[in-house]
């Protein structure tokens, strides 16, 4: 949160329009938004801004509204408003930093959501629970399956139906501002050292148990998916003992990064790719002792309102033109060989969305045990309350 938020200021041109555009890149909730910029203002810019709220007018088949739950950073605000200009429907961007929050609030009901964006290991869990429909292929004409990385797609067919088809793939590394910390930051095992000393109060680590947890494992010899109790007591002790040293525990980490109020963070491979895009001394590496390699897709959820609109949207995405600039935004490497062909050099040849094969060889994938088993969830509760 901000300097000027926390010491209540008013708001500035500049300010609002910041916000505004971390609003429509699915950065920050539409509560942060309001909470930000006062009601009233807010109201006065959303009326020239259609889509970001719910409305309840509908044209066509597919309405005039569609809402799609995702992650911060993570699309292009022009690829919907280019499926507005196409459609009329305007897309509501949802934020959320963990998967465990994207199924307790499936779980709940009544998301509103039309697609949303899970990560690999989830979706089993969210067949089993029947939170997702099987996709209607015929309805998606621009989604080749002959065409996607199996070693990134798999996980989105289950029992031989395909639930979710991919996104973009990455990874989980680390981020750190070099002009602040000197020292090599090339394992977990130095990032929670770093953490306790030249980079005492100004490291993140993501408020999600998967890669919180798992990072912390990693660092300790443990799997990035552990779940024994004996190695989960180990990682919680790391954890305690690390987060009086803390800048924050959150998964939206772009802009304090940005801001240089933190200086080192766990970190997505897109945001990896933004960040060091805009700011040439932010670093971005893999743990040379391990850690996370994923893949996230796009699903329907079975109470979506609006599927129709859900389903033109991600034939949108899917097709390649449009893909290929989403990724080209986003920072994350594609698993479509047909966008593989329409990327530029500069993003195919660049070593944080695309890095060598030995750089992958330690990573693990998630595990879908580790999305719903009390032990991580536990532990995590009591690192964020201590």
């Amino acid at each position: 949160m901000s300097k000027w938020y926390r010491e209540n200021a008013p708001i500035t041109a500049d300010q609002l329009a910041d916000e505004l555009m971390r609003l429509k890149r699915g950065s920050v909730t539409r509560r942060h938004f309001l909470g930000v910029t006062g009601l009233g203002l807010a109201t006065a810019v959303l009326a020239r801004q259609p889509g970001l709220f719910n409305s309840t007018a509908f044209a066509g088949d597919l309405g005039t509204q569609m809402s799609i739950a995702t992650w911060p950073n993570y699309h292009d605000p022009a690829t919907f408003e280019a499926f507005q200009a196409a459609t009329g429907v305007a897309v509501e961007v949802n934020v959320f930093g963990s998967n465990e929050e994207m199924l307790a609030k499936l779980q709940a009901g009544g998301t509103g959501w039309d697609l949303f964006v899970p990560t690999n290991y989830t979706i089993s869990t969210y067949v089993k629970l029947g939170l997702i429909d099987e996709l209607d292929l015929s309805k998606l004409a621009n989604y080749d399956a002959s065409t996607e990385t199996a070693r990134f797609t798999n996980e989105g067919i289950v029992d031989g139906k395909t639930y979710a088809v991919p996104k973009n793939w990455g990874t989980t590394g680390i981020a750190v501002n070099s002009a602040k910390i000197k020292k090599p930051v090339t394992s977990w095992k130095e990032f929670f050292e770093i953490a306790m000393t030249e980079g005492d109060g100004r490291a993140m680590v993501h408020d999600y148990q998967l890669t919180t947890i798992g990072n912390a494992l990693v660092s300790l010899g443990y799997s990035f998916n552990s779940i024994k109790p004996d190695e989960l007591a180990k990682a919680e002790e790391l954890l305690i003992k690390v987060k009086p040293h803390l800048y924050a525990i959150n998964s939206d980490y772009q802009p304090s990064m940005r801001a240089t109020d933190a200086w080192m963070t766990m970190c997505w491979t897109n945001d990896g790719a933004q960040l060091n895009r805009d700011m040439p001394e932010i670093l971005f590496t893999l743990g040379k002792d391990g850690g996370e390699i994923w893949s996230d897709f796009y699903a329907i959820p079975k109470s979506a309102a609006n599927k129709a609109a859900g389903y033109a949207l991600l034939n949108y995405l899917m097709a390649p033109e449009n893909a290929m600039k989403e990724h080209i935004a986003n920072g994350a490497p594609t698993t479509d060989s047909r966008v593989m062909k329409l990327l530029p050099v500069d993003v195919t040849s660049n070593k944080i969305v695309y890095p060598d094969e030995a750089a992958l060889t330690p990573l693990e994938f998630g595990a879908a045990v580790t999305l719903t088993d009390p032990g991580r969830a536990e532990l995590m509760a009591r690192f964020k309350s201590a």
